[in-house]
């Protein structure tokens, strides 16, 4: 009963944060409107608020459960938003081409949001996990689920729904790692219809923030060999991300 109530005290401060921060960037967006719009990928002009705002949210109440999964999501975040300020307009996607300019000299906000969320990945797994080993897996997976969901946002709402599925079963759990998975299946659930209905977008601030959240839950739930199979699993993701993701693009 207790471990219920602090799932769902998890879930509703992030859902509620999320919609409350959401409406007051859209009311007063810092810098003005434009500098808060995009085109999706029908053309359409969509905000950018549901990112900052699940962000946000997601990071406050995984922050209540343990400081080190708030720092993860709210880092995740932090760099994501980075890429969506400065990267906006570039074409090269995917860890390659990043990683092959920055080869030549060149650093890519792709780069740093890939460089500066795997550090944050490592930091919450040194504070989540005891042992050396457990640490690192830990960063693996905290960092890989991050960028794994911002791979799979090619569509609205496909991001969220992604979260939202991946994220359910953990709710059967007890403890820390279900409250960590609630924070992050309540701010997919608040930005869930608005992106769906095309009116937002949550971008790889979001994107990046709620995969955060999500890998702190599996994270916080196992030990070494759930982690060296979660991790695995998201390496490989990585691996052929360039691939699914183009795939993906295509459907």
């Amino acid at each position: 009963m207790i471990s219920r109530v602090r799932r769902s005290r998890s879930f509703l401060l992030s859902a509620v944060l999320t919609r409350a921060g959401q409406a007051l960037l859209r009311a007063d967006p810092p810098g003005g409107p434009a500098h808060w719009e995009r085109r999706n990928h029908a053309g359409r002009t969509v905000g950018l608020y549901a990112g900052p705002a699940a962000a946000l949210g997601a990071a406050a109440a995984a922050g209540r459960v343990h400081p080190g999964a708030g720092l993860a999501v709210l880092a995740a975040g932090v760099c994501g938003a980075y890429d969506d300020v400065v990267g906006a307009g570039d074409p090269r996607r995917g860890f390659r081409a990043h990683l092959g300019a920055l080869r030549d000299g060149e650093v890519t906000s792709g780069a740093v949001k890939l460089f500066g969320i795997s550090a944050a990945g490592l930091v919450a797994g040194a504070l989540l996990k005891q042992r050396p080993v457990d640490k690192v897996l830990a960063g693996v997976v905290i960092a890989g689920a991050a960028h794994f969901v911002n791979l799979v946002d090619v569509r609205p709402g496909r991001a969220a729904a992604a979260v939202l599925a991946l994220g359910a079963p953990g709710l059967a759990r007890k403890g820390p790692g279900a409250e960590l998975t609630a924070a992050a299946l309540g701010g997919a659930a608040a930005v869930l219809p608005d992106d769906l209905g095309e009116r937002v977008m949550i971008g790889d601030t979001g994107a990046h923030a709620l995969g955060a959240a999500l890998g702190a839950g599996v994270v916080v739930c196992n030990g070494r060999a759930g982690l060296l199979a979660h991790a695995a699993a998201v390496v490989a993701a990585a691996v052929y991300g360039d691939r699914v993701s183009d795939l993906a693009r295509a459907l």
